[in-house]
């Protein structure tokens, strides 16, 4: 008698549909992102461009937008430079380059690295970036707070200017030097005895070891532009609405008082967030202060501003930003003010 053997094994699946037709994603089934929000924000205005352009003419719009313009078109081209500059630090520059570069010892890298701030003809906007990407790079936390102080206020650019703004006083120019570079070393000194690693946040990069140099340039470079520049956005657009709410008759209340004049003008240079190569000829028309009044301005302006809070708060955390930008417009003013009576 013969036994029919039967198939133990499972029935084929069924075939499966083309890989094109099964990769596709519904169009607005997918996360919404930036160039979503950038294809909506245009036809939005497309459309509403009539009644934009109509509420755009009132006077304080108009002041408005030139003041949020005006930082942007300063700050802009620094950011792209120091992000270039950040993306040549993470892929080109090897790892070992900062161990022999810095000293060893946390507290002599800092005044190191606040002297190296002279060879960087940049601002604030490209300083942000550049210092993440120096702490990425394994640089001591301590030592890049020092060199994003310092680099905006020392460089050559921002001293040349200041020279030429204040022709007839070029104490002005030693005073900003002295000042700038010893809140920079005092800075990240304390940091090296007060701060801790785990308010540090380092926004989440793509990976890059696996690209080519050159891909992993632009990679990161398409990273930092987005991230940083997102924060300068939303700084120039609070620095211009305190622009336009601030009246010109509290400046002129408080000229007289000198301590008071110290405190405003540092105040102002927080709001106005004006490029650190460029605030040299503010100071410079507000003659009704004193030149220790005017000194504090320089010296806060590139180290604690609305965008430069919002670019810290975006590039090392919120955490970071909301203890370091107190502690240095404190400090800044302190110096200032010393170095003002001393050298002015």
């Amino acid at each position: 008698m013969r036994v029919t053997s039967v198939d133990q094994r499972p029935p084929a699946a069924p075939p499966s549909p083309p890989a094109g037709r099964s990769a596709r994603k519904p169009l607005l089934g997918g996360r919404i992102g930036s160039v979503e929000v950038l294809a909506a924000l245009l036809i939005a205005l497309l459309i509403f461009r009539e009644p934009i352009a109509a509420a755009i003419s009132t006077p304080l719009l108009q002041t408005w937008t030139t003041v949020f313009v005006s930082v942007m078109v300063q700050a802009t081209p620094f950011l792209v430079f120091g992000v270039a500059l950040s993306a040549v630090i993470a892929v080109f520059v090897p790892r070992s380059f900062w161990s022999k570069a810095l000293p060893r010892h946390p507290a002599l890298a800092v005044p190191v690295a606040s002297c190296a701030g002279v060879v960087l003809p940049g601002c604030e906007c490209g300083s942000v970036p550049i210092a993440g990407s120096l702490i990425r790079r394994g640089v001591t936390p301590a030592a890049a707070l020092a060199f994003l102080l310092a680099a905006p206020a020392i460089n050559p650019i921002v001293l040349t200017a200041t020279a030429v703004a204040f022709p007839n006083n070029p104490e002005m120019v030693v005073a900003r030097g002295v000042a700038s570079i010893i809140v920079a070393m005092v800075m990240g000194w304390l940091w090296l005895r007060l701060g801790k690693q785990e308010w540090i946040r380092l926004p989440h990069r793509p990976e890059l070891d696996d690209l080519s140099r050159w891909r992993a340039f632009w990679a990161a470079c398409r990273h930092d532009i987005v991230h940083a520049g997102g924060f300068l956005v939303l700084g120039a657009m609070a620095a211009a609405t305190i622009n336009v709410l601030v009246p010109e008759s509290v400046l002129q209340a408080v000229a007289d008082q000198p301590v008071l004049s110290v405190l405003a003008l540092a105040a102002l240079a927080v709001l106005l967030s004006i490029c650190s190569e460029a605030d040299a000829f503010v100071a410079a028309s507000l003659s009704q202060f004193s030149l220790t009044a005017r000194l504090a301005f320089l010296v806060v302006g590139p180290m604690v501003d609305l965008k430069l809070i919002s670019m810290q708060a975006g590039v090392f955390g919120r955490r970071f930003a909301m203890r370091f930008a107190p502690a240095t417009f404190v400090m800044a003013v302190a110096v200032a003010a010393g170095v003002g009576t001393v050298l002015l």
